[in-house]
């Protein structure tokens, strides 16, 4: 008995051993598979893969999340799925195109529209890239991911720049990444650039959550205190927390949806609501770097601590984009300025007494023009109907959305100090950078599209469908602003008995192909700093 006993001992150890390999051997295997996929995911995934995939699941979710909640017409109408997944990429892709109107959707939908919006914005979607970057330093600190640097990383893996400030931002990111800082005595370079990006990615998100919270604040006190525009609330049933954060959120993303038909064309004698919306589309988009940087500073002043002012001085090595030096914040905010004055003073001139702003004050026209303007780069919210503007204003506005958003004047020295720099970032490039066509030329081919796919429309009703309202419909996708000249029945050359005027865009009676191919142009602007430099290959002797 004691030698079966020894035996099956021996047996339950040599049992026990294999187990022990082979579980060490499966946890390596293991350990090396997930080594492997962090390693492609974090630098062999090209990032415009990673962004596309992001806004079309997020888009797809939308759509599904649309279509199985009720709208608010049940009885009456309800969109058709190529308009629900309209919508979707539209809010996704903070582009406001529309083809239904908004107060087709109920409660529940504009809550929906307003989390797409959300985390479809720029900032909200940079802070996503900031925690990533914080991901691949936990995940180096830990030997899961050694091919490389993260200070390389995130800059060779960095998207083309949405604009020429982030251009020569990345050229000098490669010009400094390895320059040693100011650091706390006995702390490297390296740990105060790692504390940094976290305490950068939390500042981010603060900025987020005070920006929205404040003005969704100012804007329900608002109604609170004014009855005329309360009353517009209650004559189309909206619920006034609803509408507030909807609107902030609209608003800050420079999205440009609002949840009444006509946009903001029911508030336009509400100056004060216009004045609280202005800052927020500002501060959201145009001048968000210039804001951002002004709120670190402040941070950096108060709390004197090493971090803010490791982002202050050495801004390019924190792979952000959206943070820029000082000179360059001068420079964007000027030209950010002067843009809107020449706007301002050119709409104020053509359309002072024209009949989008007949029955308005001399000071709400002011303020009317001034927010309308401000709109066209890039939020899309309307006090006037475009369909009444000029058409020098709306070409104006069409060269105002074409231009990205960090567009600045940048004097003629520092221009040509970089260009050396971008001529050798250039040579890296591969094939597939050569070949891409510019910006102008997709506009061309989308327009040719549109043009192919309505050519049917444009003939019996060339008021309507013309040239200039599907170029204004086009850039405006690709701009992810959403100003549209909207459809009329009084334009009809050959009237039609059935037609009823609708307040959404022009897009809401093209073809469903044509429809489809404003997703893909609203797709395209949302991920354009991915071939800003394309057409580089293309010359002339």
């Amino acid at each position: 008995m004691n030698n079966f006993a020894d035996h099956c001992s021996e047996k339950l150890k040599h049992i026990s051993c294999c187990l022990q390999a082979g579980l060490g051997k499966l946890h390596q295997a293991i350990h090396g598979s997930l080594r492997t996929l962090l390693q492609i995911l974090f630098f062999q995934v090209n990032s415009f893969w990673i962004e596309l995939g992001y806004f079309l699941t997020l888009s797809s979710l939308g759509f599904l999340a649309l279509n199985a909640s009720n709208p608010r017409t049940t009885t009456t109408f309800k969109p058709k799925y190529i308009d629900l997944f309209f919508t979707s990429v539209s809010a996704s892709t903070v582009s406001s195109m529309s083809t239904v109107e908004m107060e087709v959707f109920s409660n529940t939908q504009l809550v929906l529209l307003t989390i797409l919006m959300l985390v479809g914005g720029e900032v909200f979607t940079s802070m996503l890239g900031l925690h990533l970057i914080r991901a691949k330093i936990y995940l180096q600190k830990n030997g899961l991911i050694t091919h490389r640097t993260v200070s390389d990383s995130s800059i060779s893996s960095d998207p083309i720049p949405d604009s020429p400030t982030d251009h020569i931002e990345l050229q000098m990111a490669t010009r400094f990444r390895d320059k040693k800082s100011d650091t706390k005595p006995g702390e490297t370079g390296g740990n105060l650039n790692h504390k940094s990006i976290k305490i950068l990615a939390y500042f981010v998100a603060c900025y987020l959550l005070v920006v929205h919270v404040a003005g969704s604040t100012l804007i329900s006190i608002y109604f609170s205190l004014i009855p005329s525009a309360r009353k517009v609330l209650k004559i189309k049933g909206l619920n006034m927390q609803t509408f507030s954060i909807f609107t902030t959120v609209s608003t800050f993303a420079n999205c440009g949806f609002v949840p009444t038909n006509e946009n903001m064309m029911a508030f336009k004698k509400n100056s004060g609501l216009l004045l609280i919306l202005i800052p927020q589309i500002l501060m959201g988009n145009t001048l968000y770097p210039v804001c951002l940087r002004s709120a670190i500073w402040a941070a950096e002043k108060m709390s004197r601590r090493a971090e803010f002012r490791y982002m202050l001085k050495n801004s390019r090595e924190l792979g952000y984009g959206h943070l820029i030096s000082g000179r360059h914040c001068v420079y964007l905010g000027i030209t950010g300025v002067g843009f809107v004055i020449v706007q301002l003073v050119a709409f104020c001139l053509l359309e002072w007494k024209s009949e989008a702003t007949g029955g308005l004050s001399a000071y709400q026209k002011l303020v009317g023009s001034l927010f309308q303007v401000v709109n066209s780069r890039h939020t899309g919210e309307s006090v006037f109907d475009l369909s009444a503007i000029s058409p020098a204003i709306l070409v104006l506005f069409v060269a105002m959305m074409y231009l990205p958003p960090y567009t600045s004047f940048l004097p003629i020295d520092e221009a040509e100090e970089m260009k050396g720099e971008g001529e050798k970032w250039r040579k890296k490039k591969g094939l597939g950078e050569h070949i891409m066509f510019s910006q102008l030329t997709y506009l061309l081919i989308f327009v040719i599209l549109i043009c192919i796919t309505e050519r049917r429309k444009m003939k019996t009703d060339p008021l309507n469908f013309n040239v200039l309202s599907i170029v204004v419909e086009v850039v405006s996708a690709y701009g992810n602003v959403g100003f549209s000249v909207g459809y009329s029945c009084e334009r009809q050359i050959n009237p039609d008995g059935g037609c009823k005027d609708a307040w959404y865009g022009l897009a809401g009676r093209w073809s469903n192909q044509g429809k489809l191919v404003l997703i893909l142009v609203m797709l395209f602007g949302r991920l354009k700093k991915f071939s800003m430099r394309g057409g580089r290959a293309w010359t002339h002797l």
